[in-house]
């Protein structure tokens, strides 16, 4: 048997050509059996980036809504892989087409991939909970019929062609999720739109349950003529299961060695898992959430199993551990000193060290793939590992640890199966040799320089004046005694800065002399009293500039920002203004309320990792243009390390009618250490107005601005097309 090939059962039907009659057999049920493979496997995972996509802007734009999404479609692909091991199992061939076609009608019957508005977020509910059961009520029943395919259309083939291999059409499948994947970022995504993807992967679907009920056709008529007239219900029972005495010996050893090699599986699947999710995790919160972020790791997961399980040339045992060891010490090197290396060169290594870790466990899992009478619990056993990894990294470690540190355990997992893989590869496990001296001294260098980093991350949390984790990232406020400073930091992005010495001082991107700060001087100069909506509390820096008798209305998505702003820092309590924190997606908290009739608004969400893209199109301007007063300002903030959003906003200003500056402070250098000042880091403001008066002032003129960019250089996003890789500053 090919390795990787979905294994077929014991039913009972016959699976062996029957008096020459096979190599009469037409070839069109090969190609349409080769056709539903392929397009099942290429809706599974299309739907995925698609869906993910779709819903992000409604949950703030976290890694974690792809993460979640990822949960559920390990759940259910291992639960498509139980139903066909069952259906095919427990099931006459008659059933099993009847039960199938009757899936497939029903998911025709309330085929809606997209959900609804009623599904956004109104800010009170889990997230996470929210997110399964929209999936569930729009992608989930035709995700559950897509993962059941795969076994049970190649076990249906084996029936219709039992003289033909199946194993090409594993491999035919293989190729259609990797297209699938590869294509979205690089085809659907740049030109369509999301509602159009919905069209056309709802009529592919289509196709598919016409290609689908034509093969369980084909599979009944092949089963009943190729039946045995009568089966008398005591053949149907295996001869030993008469017997009810106790296990011999060696029978014994076989359960335990059984028992042994189902938790080498497992474990072998679960750490891979585990570290597609928590990389991906870590590359979205250190570059972007794009969907390309999420398709390239998947596609490398998906790569090395396709490599492992279609040949034994692929994988090398000894240079993949190598390999593995030197790239998870290059992680941890990012982690530790690489916030701001050559992007390419970030993706390398994150990507390169996942792809090593994949092939090792994928490579391993080949070498221990039992006999053909037990593959297919082999494969329900890697889609339950591959479930509980995402378990893990989805549900369990937001719940135990205060940061990422399911990553840190995923290092250190791999490594372990490096060198245990490694040692055994050379032979050193056994009673005769054992590794010498450099090779050990070697592998404690390795697990010194992960433990480094972990403690790293321990000691972080440790010192910290508090640290919190929900589903929109990890919070930590640190005491800076350089600085001499409180700060609040998400991931490696820092969202505000108190000194301790001056208080009332605002700091960072918010000083007198930038952009959000001489707007609010030049409206304060019209009138004495202030109306001002801000989409982002950080730590309520802007509250500074309140007097008595202006509004501050915040909008906030995270609670734990309120919380920590509240407790550790105290811009908002020393604030003479009226202060009001709304909790809730901006955007959709603005759309529900009447308007505000601000003299600013100010959006403050896009100098982290996770843009919210929802927050910059053509339908989000719409929304802030009722709430503005028609003499208004909008601040729009854009310092950020990887984007240059000025190509959204202009083309935003063109098309609502605005005028727009681009207003730019250079950074402080610290004299004393040379490097970058953390209270004025420098800072990037586009400000926008129907009067164009108010941003010819004098005032503004002074600190560097850019004119606005040409046409053919911008970007404009709406709610069903925003792709965050054309604004992508790749150097």
């Amino acid at each position: 048997m090919k390795a990787g090939a979905i294994p077929h059962d014991s039913t009972g039907t016959a699976e062996s050509p029957n008096d020459g009659s096979s190599a009469a057999l037409p070839r069109w049920p090969a190609f349409l059996f080769a056709t539903a493979v392929f397009l099942s496997a290429f809706l599974l995972f299309q739907i995925q980036p698609l869906i993910s996509k779709a819903i992000l802007p409604w949950f703030g734009g976290t890694p974690s809504v792809w993460t979640t999404c990822m949960l559920f479609f390990q759940m259910l692909l291992c639960g498509g892989y139980l139903y066909s091991h069952l259906v095919t199992a427990k099931l006459p061939p008659r059933w099993q087409s009847g039960l199938h076609v009757a899936l497939l009608m029903i998911t025709l019957a309330f085929l809606n991939i997209l959900p609804s508005a009623e599904w956004k977020p109104n800010g009170a509910e889990s997230p996470t909970v929210r997110i399964l059961l929209l999936l569930i009520s729009t992608v989930g029943l035709p995700y559950f019929v897509l993962s059941t395919t795969g076994p049970l259309l190649l076990r249906w083939f084996s029936v219709v062609q039992p003289s033909s291999s199946p194993y090409r059409l594993y491999a035919l499948s293989n190729a259609g999720s990797l297209l699938a994947l590869l294509s979205y970022p690089f085809v659907f995504e740049p030109l369509m739109r999301i509602s159009m993807q919905a069209q056309a992967w709802s009529g592919g679907y289509l196709v598919f349950a016409i290609l689908c009920t034509l093969c369980a056709i084909c599979s009944q008529r092949r089963a009943a003529d190729t039946a045995p007239a009568s089966v008398s219900p005591q053949q149907d029972v295996p001869q030993e299961a008469n017997h009810r005495g106790r296990k011999t010996s060696g029978q014994k050893q076989k359960s335990e060695s059984t028992g042994l090699a189902f938790g080498k599986w497992f474990a072998l699947a679960m750490v891979a898992s585990i570290m597609l999710l928590a990389e991906t995790n870590e590359v979205c919160q250190d570059v972007a959430v794009i969907p390309f972020l999420w398709v390239v790791p998947l596609s490398l997961y998906l790569l090395s199993f396709i490599l492992c399980f279609e040949s034994d040339r692929w994988y090398r045992r000894q240079w993949y551990s190598l390999g593995t060891a030197i790239l998870v010490l290059a992680v941890c090197w990012l982690q530790s000193f690489g916030a701001r290396t050559f992007l390419p060169l970030q993706l390398a290594i994150y990507f390169g060290a996942l792809f090593s870790i994949c092939m090792l466990c994928h490579g391993e899992l080949a070498r221990l793939r039992p006999q053909s009478e037990s593959l297919t619990i082999f494969y329900l056993t890697l889609s339950a590992g591959g479930a509980a990894g995402g378990l893990f990294v989805g549900i369990l470690a937001p719940l135990i640890f205060p940061a990422f540190w399911e990553h840190y355990l995923g290092l250190i997992a791999s490594c372990i199966i490096a060198v245990i893989v490694y040692f055994d590869h050379r032979g050193w496990w056994s009673d005769d040799e054992r590794p010498s001296t450099l090779w050990v001294g070697l592998a404690i260098i390795l697990f010194v320089g992960i433990g480094t980093v972990f403690a790293a991350a321990i000691t972080s949390f440790t010192s910290s004046v508090a640290m919190d984790r929900n589903f929109y990232g990890v919070l930590e406020v640190q005491n800076d005694p350089i600085e001499d400073a409180m700060i609040l930091r998400h991931g490696r992005i820092m969202h505000g800065l108190q000194l301790n010495g001056v208080p009332s001082l605002p700091t960072m991107y918010y000083g007198f002399k930038t952009g959000v700060g001489r707007a609010i001087a030049e409206l304060r100069e019209q009138k004495p009293q202030l109306k001002i909506g801000l989409v982002g509390l950080g730590v309520g820096t802007l509250a500074a500039y309140g007097q008595e008798g202006d509004e501050f209305r915040f909008y906030e998505i995270n609670e734990n920002v309120t919380r920590l702003a509240k407790e550790h820092f105290t811009f908002l309590k020393n604030c003479p203004s009226e202060i009001q924190v709304v909790h809730g997606d901006a955007r959709l908290m603005l759309e529900n309320e009447s308007p505000q009739s601000f003299d600013l608004l100010v959006l403050d969400a896009f100098s982290g990792d996770a843009i919210p893209t929802h927050l910059l199109t053509v339908e989000s301007m719409q929304a802030y243009l009722r709430h503005l007063r028609s003499d208004g300002l909008i601040a729009i903030h854009i310092s950020n390390i990887h984007f240059d959003l000025r190509r959204v906003t202009d083309a935003l200003a063109d098309a609502a009618g605005l005028h727009a500056a681009t207003l730019e402070t250079i950074a402080v250098l610290d004299r004393s250490t040379g490097t970058q000042s953390l209270t004025e880091p420098g800072s990037r403001w586009v400000l926008m107005a129907a009067d164009p008066n108010l941003l010819n002032k004098a005032r503004f003129l002074e600190i560097a601005s850019r004119d606005i960019l040409p046409v053919e250089r911008r970007v404009l996003w709406t709610d069903d097309f925003s792709n965050l890789i054309e604004v992508l500053d790749w150097e």
